[in-house]
């Protein structure tokens, strides 16, 4: 049994360090009937969580949004997950690196009959392998991204800008491209028909060695987004937000996508129209090896050594 716990990832649920296995959420918890809820989540570089106080903080932006008292301070919030990446590091030379996830739900809607021990907001910091194997082809053919009928939801309905349980609109959207490419990575277009974000993604479009990204009220603000725009002002690459539709992803010299787990990569066609150049374009590998050099770790090496 011992040597079975210690193969187990293990998780810290309502106050406790456990196997993830014996996390257990009851089934009257609102997120799991509403979506009622927040998270967030970052990823390790070599076993160090990648910005993780600037994902902490963005987390309980989310949090105070829905109006979400999880009963630990930020600070507690990031020793925890620090203990938890602590306490799975002997499972990690067998997977590369991982997911780190901070889940907060409001809690259990009670009858009062049912004598739950917890109704309060439920807590839960995880890790899981990063998906490298399968995500590795993206380094080296590009990703495919087809924009979708399905809009981004307006900032006036429900702000994209917190990370919440309910990813139902990205995951139509989602479902929507991959139903005519598998591989397909979706885009979703806000309420003006301006490009928005991806699931888990923001987008970066590239012409005359300009960089531009959607504006953030419309989308989740990424740490990773924020600091390929820091990057390039380091690097004395022009960068804006702007209100981009399809005819500047039509004419793009190169596109790139960011994400914590991606962190930059390449696009290679969107609705099917190839982008012209190298792949990736000489833009995107200049802000993929500063990228690099900032976290300390090879991640398109990472992502190629697990290529089949």
């Amino acid at each position: 049994m011992a040597q079975q716990l210690s193969n187990q990832r293990i998780a810290w649920f309502n106050g406790k360090f456990m196997p993830e296995g014996q996390v257990m959420i009851p089934f009257r918890d609102r997120s799991w009937k509403y979506g009622d809820g927040a998270f967030d989540m970052t990823r390790t570089f070599e076993g160090a969580p990648f910005r993780l106080k600037e994902h902490i903080d963005r987390f309980y932006r989310s949090l105070r949004y829905l109006q979400i008292d999880p009963g630990l301070s930020p600070k507690e919030m990031v020793a925890h997950s620090e203990e938890v990446v602590a306490r799975n590091e002997h499972l990690r030379p067998a997977i590369g690196d991982w997911w780190v996830g901070q889940r907060v739900s409001r809690g259990v809607d009670a009858v009062g009959d049912e004598g739950w021990d917890h109704t309060g907001p439920n807590v839960v910091i995880e890790v899981l392998p990063l998906p490298l194997a399968k995500r590795a082809r993206l380094y080296k053919d590009g990703a495919e991204v087809i924009t979708t009928t399905a809009r981004r939801t307006a900032p006036s309905m429900l702000s994209p800008r917190a990370k919440t349980h309910n990813y139902l609109n990205l995951i139509t959207a989602d479902m929507e491209a991959k139903a005519q490419d598998k591989e397909a990575w979706s885009v979703l277009l806000d309420t003006e028909g301006h490009l928005a974000e991806g699931i888990g993604s923001n987008i970066f479009v590239v012409r005359d060695g300009a960089v531009s990204t959607p504006h953030a009220r419309w989308v989740l603000p990424g740490v990773s987004r924020a600091m390929v725009i820091g990057l390039c002002g380091e690097l004395a690459i022009d960068c804006q937000e702007a209100d981009l539709d399809l005819y500047d992803a039509a004419t793009a010299d190169e596109i790139f996508m960011t994400s914590t787990s991606l962190c930059l990569c390449p696009v290679r066609s969107i609705g099917g129209r190839v982008l012209p150049g190298p792949l990736p374009g000489p833009v995107t590998r200049r802000l993929s090896e500063a990228y690099t050099r900032e976290v300390g770790c090879d991640f398109v090496a990472q992502y190629l050594r697990h290529l089949s």
